[in-house]
Order: C-alpha cells, then structure tokens, then sequence
C-alpha cells in the first residue's frame, strides 16, 4: 500500500483559489490511479478528478462534471504528489478533502480506492 498525506487545506472567501497537494510514499506510486475525493459535513464522500496509468509515462485525468473548469488535477511522479487547482471556490465546496490511491484504472468509486490520506480541511466563507 502507500501512505497519503494531503497538504494545502485552509480558510479562504469565496471566489479565491487554493492549491491542494498530496505526496505518497511506498513502491509503485507512478502505477496507481490517484485520485481527490471530499466530503462535507452530512454528505457521502463525493470523486472529484483521478489520473490513471494508461503505459509507458502516459496518464489519463478525469473530472466529476460538477468541478469540470474549476478544479484542475496534476500529477508530478518525480515527486510521488498529486495536486489539485482549485479557482473560484464557492462556500459549497467547503468540505475534507481527500487523496486516495487504488490499483483499479478509471475508477471513481470510493470503494475501489485501497488508501486514504488523513485529508485536508478547506473552508469558503462568503
């Protein structure tokens, strides 16, 4: 398995922008699929955007449709970290936000993802 830990969370007014990292370690990072996941208080965890490994040093990211535009996933694999842009934040995307690793490509389903960072707390006032 890798270990996750996610950085980056904080306060911020609606309409900024905040930058979310998540760095993993152990064997074979490059082979997972990554993903961001949060959770809002009273809410099931809801995917936000993933890469797989699709061969050689080629990815493939996807989005939820609902942080199409807004939310931009990266991925750094010199650096074991995943990172993901967030602009125009809204109070509604205040929530944990969450790295998760899983060995399934193309998957968005929190059930598939084997490891889970302690997550990260964004908070948008208004």
């Amino acid at each position: 398995q890798v270990q996750l830990v996610e950085s980056g969370g904080g306060l911020v007014q609606a309409g900024d922008s905040l930058r979310l990292a998540c760095v993993g370690s152990g064997r074979s990072f490059s082979t997972y699929t990554m993903g961001w996941f949060r959770q809002a208080p009273g809410k099931e965890r809801e995917f936000l955007a993933a890469s797989t490994w699709t061969g050689g040093s080629t990815y493939s990211a996807y989005y939820a449709d609902s942080v199409k535009g807004r939310f931009f996933y990266s991925r750094d694999n010199a650096k074991n970290t995943i990172y993901l842009q967030m602009i125009l934040l809204k109070p509604e995307d205040t929530a944990v936000y969450y790295c998760a690793a899983s060995r399934r490509p193309n998957t968005r389903v929190d059930d598939m993802y084997d490891s889970w960072g302690q997550g990260t707390q964004v908070t948008v006032s208004s």
